[in-house]
């Protein structure tokens, strides 16, 4: 390996590992690990594949796709070795899902995507999960059109900056749900505040205990299918007096 493609793996890595960005873009993100498959492997085309939770794998980032890449895209999603790597299924024999040998994949297993893949000049295919831990988010499919197969140096870093992907992908998922979940706490904080000067004004104003002043205030929220927090501001900033049953 020459000097400089350790540099652009070294890079490659810092890249993936980077999804502390203010405005992150994961198209973006994926579309770089696609380029840089291209880049650092013996490949001719990327593509990475994801599956959400309970939704089916689908293309996301080709690198450079043509018609014909585009025409096998639509059908790699539903057959061919990036669903069967997603899924755990067993290689077809006698190679395995790295090494894929498209002049003599059985088109019984692949009935759609080996023949569009040897039209459009492909030859071998790799596919390589998207894995952290025992979760797969998906694959990433790798296609050839010269001789022979990727190398296991080729096939090892591959999967290390698949692996990368995703452990940038779960970290930015949890930033996010983490950001989301502060922002959900400093609302809680915000409303509980809001209330309880609500039910001082409003115990004061009905000259009963702040106690009774809450069921007041939640008993007028619940009648009127409002917000707690909507209306204990409406008690505050326009002087609402909700009536206490039974007065």
């Amino acid at each position: 390996m020459s000097r400089e493609h350790e540099m652009t793996l070294a890079d490659t890595f810092v890249e993936l590992a980077d999804t502390l960005v203010e405005e992150f873009d994961i198209i973006d993100f994926l579309q770089q690990l696609s380029v840089r498959c291209r880049q650092l492997l013996d490949v001719s085309a990327a593509v990475v594949l994801l599956a959400p939770e309970g939704e089916p794998l689908r293309p996301v980032a080709p690198c450079d796709p043509g018609d014909e890449l585009a025409e096998l895209l639509d059908i790699t999603a539903d057959e061919g070795p990036a669903l069967d790597c997603h899924l755990g299924v067993a290689p077809p024999p006698p190679g395995n899902l790295t090494r894929v040998d498209l002049s003599r994949a059985p088109d019984d297993r692949w009935a759609v995507f080996v023949p569009l893949a040897r039209r459009a000049g492909y030859t071998w295919a790799s596919a390589l999960p998207l894995r952290l831990r025992g979760e797969r988010l998906g694959s990433l499919l790798l296609l050839r059109t010269g001789p022979g197969p990727l190398t296991s140096a080729d096939v090892r870093i591959g999967q290390a900056l698949a692996d990368a992907a995703a452990i940038g992908l779960v970290h930015e998922q949890t930033l996010r749900a983490h950001r989301a979940t502060g922002i959900q706490l400093r609302t809680a904080l915000h409303s509980r505040i809001l209330i309880e000067q609500a039910k001082g004004v409003l115990a004061a104003r009905l000259e009963v205990g702040v106690d009774e002043a809450f069921t007041v205030l939640r008993s007028h929220a619940r009648s009127n299918s409002r917000r707690l927090t909507a209306v204990a501001r409406e008690v505050i900033d326009d002087g609402l007096v909700p009536v206490a049953q039974g007065r």
